[in-house]
């Protein structure tokens, strides 16, 4: 027989195999007494494995519309009724620690005035250089005969980004402590996996990065909020006790102070005397544009209880899917076998060719020619802010790729009206839990046209 199974749609392919089966069933495609494929036969004429078959048979089986007969296939025994309702698709069962992330992680399509926080603009990259160093990696990985990419990353990349940490955040290490990912968001979920037990108490920054609270809450842990002052966190309102503490000491994530140095022991001391775990987010502490850069928390780390996560993706762009972890000691083992059951390993040429980018001085010429367009942007709207007059307050911040700008009073509707005036741009409140709604607006620096700059403050003027 000819049986036309799309296998259109999302989800588990043998969801999708067994909703095509049960829709052939409905529309009359399939006969009653009419007999089945063999199961090897049908996974042979779709291009997938023959368990995936066999268990959609055993499932529709199970449902009373297929027959199994020994030694003569599987027959419809069963047809539902043309009205009959679409089964639910499964979902999280009872007890799942899954949770929906924030409406804004995703796509979105870029507005007039593009203030869209933590992305860059891919039309900096260095693209020459990249090209280069891609046919390099290209030409380097044809002579290579290993099966498999190292689990911790290209050796060479992670001599490169040890060296880079030492001269840029003060941070000495070397290449064994470092583990590349796929983005600092996969090494928070490592950590998250070796770390945390379900019922364990962590403690994330008040507001916060709401897809870092998503990664520990789906590892079952009881997530506590802490807020934050002019200091950034407040050891004095960490739980206790409590498994890990994550933080945005460079450059807290939304409101963007830093934690001074005085903080910082403090919280060390706090994680010394609680056995705690602190996971040091670095997502854009390379761009700091008044007095000199603090050195990463990490750096002060006598006993192996701070965890480094680093990315390229604020430097270069999201796009290349490259971050980096430093590892405490005593959690590295337990962190290269996560990344095995993970992912295996990250993309080998992407790897090579940043390796060959940063020790060819191209990545720092790159950093070095960044700094220099964002502390434009950040002067020039900065300026325009202050001269708006509108009813806001602009947070004092010394460093990163965005400016946080709270408004005297809610504004209700504000996502409808930023979007009627082309501003893309973040709800501060968004990164409060729970939300609040109208509060301020983040304002990214990195994909905003300058000249675009004082048009975009006054239509957000104009929102208000």
């Amino acid at each position: 027989m000819r049986l036309h199974l799309p296998l259109d749609g999302t989800g588990p392919l043998r969801q999708r195999l067994y909703r095509d089966l049960r829709e052939a069933l409905k529309q009359g495609r399939l006969k009653f007494g009419e007999k089945l494929p063999p199961s090897r036969e049908l996974a042979e004429s779709l291009g997938i494995g023959r368990k995936t078959v066999v268990e959609a048979y055993e499932q529709l089986t199970a449902e009373g519309f297929f027959m199994a007969r020994s030694g003569s296939g599987t027959f419809v025994c069963r047809l539902p009724p043309a009205d009959e309702p679409e089964p639910p698709v499964p979902g999280p069962g009872p007890g799942s620690h899954w949770r929906p992330l924030p409406a804004w992680v995703g796509q979105e399509a870029p507005r007039r005035f593009n203030f869209a926080g933590g992305v860059t603009d891919r039309r900096w990259l260095p693209h020459e250089e990249w090209r280069r160093a891609l046919l390099q990696a290209l030409r380097d990985d044809a002579r290579d005969t290993r099966l498999y990419g190292d689990p911790c990353g290209d050796q060479d990349l992670r001599r490169a980004i040890a060296h880079y940490l030492a001269y840029s955040r003060g941070l000495p290490c070397a290449a064994d402590d470092i583990l590349v990912t796929q983005g600092a968001q996969q090494g928070l979920d490592l950590l998250a996996r070796v770390r945390i037990a379900p019922g364990d108490t962590v403690a994330v920054e008040e507001p916060g990065y709401p897809p870092a609270r998503a990664v520990l809450e789906a590892r079952g842990a009881r997530v506590v909020g802490v807020p934050v002052d002019d200091q950034g966190l407040r050891v004095d309102r960490l739980p206790s006790p409590v498994s890990l503490i994550y933080v945005t000491p460079s450059h807290q994530f939304p409101l963007g102070m830093p934690m001074g140095l005085e903080r910082r022991l403090e919280l060390l001391a706090f994680a010394r005397r609680n056995r705690a775990l602190v996971v040091e987010d670095d997502y854009d502490g390379e761009f700091r544009f008044e007095g000199r850069a603090l050195d990463a928390l990490k750096s002060l780390d006598r006993n192996q209880q701070v965890a480094y996560l680093g990315s390229f993706s604020k430097v270069l762009h999201a796009d290349l899917r490259v971050g980096y972890m430093v590892m405490p000691l005593g959690l590295a083992a337990a962190l290269r076998q996560a990344k095995v059951f993970n992912d295996g390993y990250s993309p080998v040429l992407t790897q090579r060719a940043l390796a060959l980018l940063m020790e060819s001085g191209a990545f720092a010429r790159h950093l070095r020619r960044m700094q220099r367009l964002y502390l434009r942007r950040r002067h020039r709207l900065i300026t325009a802010l202050e001269a708006a007059r509108a009813p806001w307050t602009v947070l004092p911040q010394v460093a990163g790729l965005h400016l946080a700008v709270r408004f005297n009073q809610p504004v209700d509707g504000l996502a409808e009206k930023l979007a009627e005036a082309e501003i893309g741009a973040l709800d501060l409140g968004m990164f409060h839990h729970p939300a609040r709604q109208g509060s301020g607006v983040l304002l990214g620096l990195g994909m905003i046209d300058e000249a675009s700059i004082e048009a975009g403050v006054d239509a957000l003027a104009g929102c208000l």
